[in-house]
């Protein structure tokens, strides 16, 4: 395992469906070409374990919960993975790696934020009129 003077986690989403014009056999090689750069990744410790996502979902909201979310093709996520790396530029490079890239789903890399939300401060859930935030205390 290589030495880092700083090591951030980021989450890396799998976004997607497989190219309709791919074969089983094609998906499958991806596949499991995936899963042993994953464990590579993992015993280098670059990764940590994350999980693929099944198809059953719930959406909560304040107005109840109905069945979804429904989402374009492009916009499904199938799976969550935990990337260790020094800054999100290395954990884009290492995602690029992803055997799957060839049989059509993209990657998205999120920091993992340490703080805990706060209306006092901007984050994802932060409306995007300027005026909301509150004056600095």
């Amino acid at each position: 395992m290589s030495t880092r003077s700083s090591t951030n986690e980021y989450l890396l989403l799998s976004r997607g469906q497989w190219d309709a014009g791919k074969s089983p056999e094609e998906v499958q090689a991806a596949i499991d070409a995936f899963y042993a750069w994953h464990a590579r990744l993992v015993a280098e410790g670059r990764f940590k374990s994350g999980q693929r996502l099944a198809k059953a979902a719930k959406l909560v909201t304040r107005c109840g919960t109905t069945d979804g979310p429904f989402t374009e093709a492009k916009e499904v996520i199938g799976g969550y993975w935990f990337v260790l790396a020094g800054s999100l530029e290395e954990a884009a490079r290492i995602a690029a790696g992803n055997p799957c890239l060839a049989c059509g789903l993209a990657f998205e890399i999120r920091p993992i934020e340490p703080e805990q939300a706060s209306a006092y401060r901007e984050g994802n859930e932060t409306p995007a009129d300027p005026g909301w935030l509150p004056k600095a205390r």
